[in-house]
């Protein structure tokens, strides 16, 4: 019982409502949803390029550079990169120091497909935001709780309010991972041709996103299982109710006086015999 009780405990569903709101936020903020390679030719050997490049004519140690058409592979490179809803970085492959060049996710997104990232940001954010404020919402109920005891009622009503919010923006949260997703997918098969992956998978931060919608689901539950006990269960705690009954309550009662018939004043004694006819005598013409 006490470990229930701490389960439903209101500080436990505020704190698993901040660390859903922290790690969306995170998940969201992070260029790390998928990560991979790619398959890219060579570029040509440069003054900052000479290694894993194709050998250009009067460019320094070019004749040191082996290179070879024979196998296919010798003519690609294959440089990592990740993405994210708002940006996409791949290795810089024309400079032999390991640098990353960024560029936003929108350009490489397919035009048909523009519309359903779009919808999908929006959600992600409406996700923040309800979460934001159902994180206002169990810190006020808290404040109510441990200053203002009284004020109990007030405070069940925010647990309620907080209750729909945290479900709802999970319910968003969940369906705006899938959406980029599916977005990703496209923009992997059918983007622009210096982003091809090669191979790719999900990475860090879509593991984080979904521990996130985790916690908030969780914590919309708690919430809503507070709100139950307190003020639905509360209601039938103020009946009294007696089991087993009495026997004098399961006896059979006399009926409504009104449903008796009427009775006279004075008692009449019970005559079996017919009650004789007065005599009318008969008047004569």
């Amino acid at each position: 019982m006490a470990l229930l009780a701490f389960v439903r405990s209101p500080v436990l569903t505020f704190l698993q409502t901040v660390v859903s709101l922290l790690l969306s936020a995170v998940a969201i903020l992070s260029s790390y949803w998928c990560e991979g390679r790619q398959k890219v030719p060579k570029p040509l050997c440069s003054h900052t390029k000479l290694t894993n490049c194709i050998p250009v004519p009067g460019v320094s140690n070019s004749a040191s550079i082996q290179f070879s058409w024979e196998t296919g592979d010798d003519r690609f490179v294959f440089p990592s990169f990740h993405s994210g809803l708002w940006m996409s970085c791949e290795e810089n492959i024309y400079m032999d120091e390991w640098e990353e060049k960024c560029r936003s996710f929108m350009d490489l997104t397919p035009r048909s497909e523009k519309g359903i990232l779009w919808l999908s940001v929006t959600m992600e954010l409406m996700y923040v935001g309800l979460l934001s404020t159902s994180c206002v919402l169990l810190l006020v109920q808290l404040g109510l709780r441990y200053w203002l005891p009284s004020s109990q009622r007030w405070g069940m009503l925010l647990n309620a309010f907080s209750a729909v919010f945290t479900v709802l923006a999970g319910l968003l949260g969940m369906v705006a991972h899938m959406m980029f997703m599916q977005v990703f997918q496209v923009t992997a098969s059918m983007g622009p041709e210096d982003f091809k992956p090669h191979s790719y998978g999900y990475s860090w931060a879509f593991y984080v996103a979904w521990a996130a919608f985790s916690f908030c689901m969780s914590s919309g539950i708690s919430t809503l299982n507070n709100y139950t006990k307190y003020t639905l269960l509360g209601q039938f705690k103020r009946k009294t109710w007696t089991f087993p009954y009495q026997i004098s309550d399961l006896s059979p009662k006399p009926p409504s006086p009104l449903l008796l018939p009427p009775t006279s004043t004075h008692a009449s004694p019970i005559s079996t015999s017919p009650t004789p006819l007065p005599f009318i005598p008969l008047l004569q013409s």
